[in-house]
């Protein structure tokens, strides 16, 4: 194939998919403000356009022109290099999710960026990356409520990173591949009941990585290192303007992120629940973009359990979400390594 039809394509991917994924973002931020407003017995944003669907883009008008304030006792590389940071490994995770099933064009995949064979362990090593840019806004903000919101996240997400990778070792034993389309081909036989978190028996491992993946997007009830009643903001307490906007990016962009790898490891990824039951209908085309609408209804209703979470539950002590983490998610995700490859020795003997 031509190099450079590769490149115009693989160009045009990326710009589709950041645009889609910061659409995303900005929606998923108004439908937390809405979901939340109607658990509150209240009715959220209604005023900027119908039904307020245009609130996003007032609130991104408004954080692109408030004044950037920059505090005097700051270390001015450090403080401007870490929203940054956050963002970009936000949004580098996203580019080895597959949102559909392989369609080719000029032998390029048009539902997946890239498409390597370890996409698991790159999504965990850029995710845990992100941290990095947590950790130097607060130590670079120079100011206290900073630097805890900082420590607190940095403890946070080392703790539940290990239960949340361990999490995941089941899935990976019942695959034998570390590639996300292979995770997702095993489980599209039998539809619904070929999904691991049922036909796998991996629903141990599912509550194990919810429960990692609200510490690690720092989401109530985990939402420690940011507790307004006890630091201010957390981390971005001295940070506004952009700066601020994009540290509220990264963390929806998480969550989506942290949402398609649920879809993929644990929902069967684009595949329909109804397996093979249902007839195909329409042309090439309508047989392209149906897994995508699967892939996006399960990413939106995981989203909306994120959501309804943080309405209903009060934010843990820290004492408490540290226990959580070690004395009881760690155990219980070793157990289920050890109960899933006892499983599967016995299947196959």
């Amino acid at each position: 194939m031509n190099i450079l039809l590769f490149v115009v394509l693989s160009i045009l991917k990326v710009l589709v998919v950041l645009v889609i994924l910061l659409t995303a973002v900005a929606y998923t931020v108004l439908l937390e403000r809405k979901v939340v407003g109607r658990i509150q017995n209240r009715w959220g944003p209604s005023r900027v356009g119908p039904f307020g669907l245009l609130q996003p883009l007032a609130d991104g008008a408004k954080l692109f022109l408030k004044e950037d304030l920059m505090p005097t006792g700051v270390y001015r590389p450090l403080y401007l290099a870490a929203p940054v940071i956050a963002l970009a490994c936000a949004l580098l995770s996203i580019s080895v999710v597959p949102f559909g099933a392989s369609t080719l064009f000029k032998g390029v995949d048009l539902f997946q960026i890239a498409d390597v064979n370890i996409g698991l362990l790159v999504i965990l090593g850029v995710t845990s990356i992100g941290v990095y840019g947590i950790a130097l806004s607060g130590w670079a903000s120079n100011n206290k409520y900073s630097l805890l919101g900082a420590l607190r996240a940095s403890a946070q997400l080392i703790s539940y990173e290990l239960a949340l990778g361990l999490s995941l070792v089941g899935v990976v034993l019942r695959t034998g591949s570390l590639r996300l389309r292979d995770i997702v081909d095993v489980q599209a036989t039998h539809g619904l009941l070929s999904w691991n978190v049922f036909g796998g028996f991996q629903f141990v491992a599912f509550f194990i990585y919810l429960m990692a993946a609200y510490a690690e997007t720092n989401r109530s009830p985990f939402d420690l290192p940011e507790a307004e009643s006890e630091l201010t903001a957390g981390y971005h307490t001295e940070y506004s303007s952009m700066k601020f906007a994009m540290f509220f990016m990264a963390e929806y962009a998480n969550m989506i992120t942290v949402g398609c790898v649920a879809t993929l490891l644990f929902f069967g990824g684009w595949t329909s629940p109804f397996g093979n039951l249902l007839p195909a209908i329409g042309g090439p085309v309508v047989a392209a973009i149906v897994p995508v609408f699967w892939f996006v209804f399960k990413v939106v209703c995981f989203l909306f359990l994120y959501i309804w979470v943080r309405g209903t539950l009060p934010r843990f002590r820290y004492d408490q979400l540290m226990g959580f983490g070690w004395k009881f998610l760690m155990p219980l995700a070793i157990l289920n390594i050890v109960a899933t490859s006892l499983w599967l020795a016995l299947r196959g003997s």
